[in-house]
């Protein structure tokens, strides 16, 4: 038995019903040169990850857990970037977190992470992570890997397109439209932002997306540029320094007249225009340099004279033809010869000075001050000369004054001791009478008294030396006060020279 017939008809689904639910295709362009920074952070990472993963055993290296290692990479890196919006968002809502917005340093902090969580417990503990042999072997591998094609460029930049895309959710370096058909597709390629582009200067080999095309043109080091000094050639951006200061015809130059004095600088291509129009200044200079004596007047009429003399002579405008200062020189001598000497006008050369050097006065009031100055110290040295004598006699006297004065001292010190003791010397010079004639008790005992002051007295010959020596140091103290008083009452060598 049939079913019955209904309304209903099953309908096959169209292609254009497919379409509604949204484009099919995407557009996979990426910033180059992000995409190649990125692939450049892989290899050191993995190359860190496998050297602390292996420090301190002795049945494995580096390059044993090199292929294990980089599966491990390249799974943690996927998984931490496609979380890696939500890590934002979270990082967003705590103040002290650092977040960059930039994929190469979004990325390159994932790969130290990875390569952080792979250390070992011997590179934990130990001092290997501060130590210079560490960064050594991790150099060492890195190189090893690029020799031995151990992980291509191109498969790099194929995971650093997919982390790029995973967390440059902003679009800012990669191009994330979608298409209908491939027509489309294909026609959007051609005009996208973010397409491949090789630069066009002959030379360069850098590639770059469309996006930097102006940024790269302005500095490009091979591009053609016209001369900075406007000169007429054109030169590679890398040469331009080189060619303005060497061989550019718009360098600016001395004249050749510089050394005699000429102080302009003018272009390289223009030096012999200034050469032609200055004969009359660079005439001048050399006159200058030759008659020093002239006055100004006087080297300006000469160089008429010179001038008049040149369209004269035989071979016509010698000191125009003139080079450099030696071959004007020469010329100027051999029309000097001609010509005869120059006179030279005193008056209006003095006067020239005066106008020239308005400060001569000053220099003149302070040379004369300046000598006023010499004349006075000299003056103070002839005096200091002629006193050194009679300092020198002074020198020597002080000596004898000094002892002088002692003398004088020991002479009151024994005129006191005599008038003190005056019966001394008249006990000591009675005293062997009254031990002759004493007869009773109490003169022998006077008598032993005086007998024993004779005993010290003799046995104390200083004190009678000095008693004895008196009157030679009178007449020696009276001696050098006679010299004293003949020495300055005498007059100086100096004066009796005067």
């Amino acid at each position: 038995m049939d079913l019955p017939a209904t309304a209903t008809e099953v309908k096959p689904e169209k292609f254009e019903e497919s379409k509604e639910r949204g484009p099919l295709f995407r557009c996979h362009l990426f910033d180059t040169e992000v995409v190649h920074k990125v692939a450049q952070v892989f290899l050191p990472g993995l190359a860190s990850a496998c050297v602390d993963n292996t420090t301190g055993g002795l049945f494995t290296s580096p390059a044993s857990v090199a292929f294990d290692m980089r599966k491990e990479m390249v799974a943690y890196l996927t998984q931490r970037s496609e979380t890696f919006v939500a890590e934002s968002l979270i990082l967003e809502n705590d103040p002290e977190a650092q977040v960059s917005d930039h994929p190469c340093d979004i990325i390159s902090d994932m790969v130290d992470d990875f390569a952080s969580s792979k250390r070992n417990i011997f590179s934990r503990v130990s001092g290997w992570m501060l130590s210079e042999r560490r960064e050594d072997r991790i150099d060492d591998f890195v190189q090893a890997m690029e020799i031995n094609g151990f992980w291509f460029v191109e498969r790099r930049e194929v995971i650093a397109q997919t982390l790029l895309k995973n967390v440059d959710f902003k679009n800012e370096y990669h191009c994330n439209m979608k298409f209908n058909t491939t027509e489309e597709l294909a026609e959007h390629s051609w005009q996208c932002s973010f397409r491949t582009m090789n630069c066009t200067n002959e030379g360069c080999n850098v590639r770059f997306c469309a996006a930097h095309l102006e940024n790269h043109d302005s500095i490009c080091p091979f591009k053609i540029l016209s001369c900075e000094q406007k000169c007429s050639d054109s030169i590679m951006r890398c040469e331009m320094d080189k060619h303005c200061i060497t061989v550019c015809s718009m360098k600016l130059v001395n004249c050749h007249f510089y050394p005699a004095g000429c102080q302009s600088t003018t272009p390289r291509c223009k030096i012999e225009q200034h050469r032609l129009e200055d004969v009359h200044s660079h005439l001048l200079y050399v006159l200058q340099v030759i008659h020093k004596d002239a006055s100004v007047e006087d080297l300006k009429r000469r160089v008429v004279e010179l001038e008049e003399a040149s369209l004269m002579s035989a071979p016509p405008g010698r000191l125009a033809a003139a080079q450099d200062v030696r071959s004007l020189t020469l010329a100027i001598m051999d029309l000097e010869v001609e010509l005869g000497p120059l006179k030279v006008n005193a008056n209006v050369k003095v006067s020239e000075d005066v106008t020239e050097s308005p400060n001569k006065k000053e220099e003149y009031a302070s040379s004369a001050t300046q000598e006023e100055a010499n004349a006075d110290s000299s003056a103070t040295k002839n005096e200091e000369f002629t006193e050194s004598p009679r300092k020198k006699e002074h020198n020597e006297l002080a000596p004898k004054r000094e002892h002088h004065d002692e003398l004088s001292s020991k002479k009151e010190d024994f005129s006191e001791e005599f008038t003190e003791s005056p019966s001394k010397t008249e006990e000591l010079a009675e005293s062997p009478g009254k031990k002759e004639h004493s007869k009773s008790p109490p003169q022998n005992e006077q008598g032993d008294e005086l007998s024993s002051k004779e005993e010290d007295f003799s046995d104390s010959p200083p004190k009678h030396e000095e008693y004895t020596r008196l009157p030679t140091l009178q007449q020696e103290c009276s001696e050098a006060a006679t010299k004293e008083e003949e020495c300055t009452k005498s007059p100086t060598k100096t004066e009796v020279a005067h």
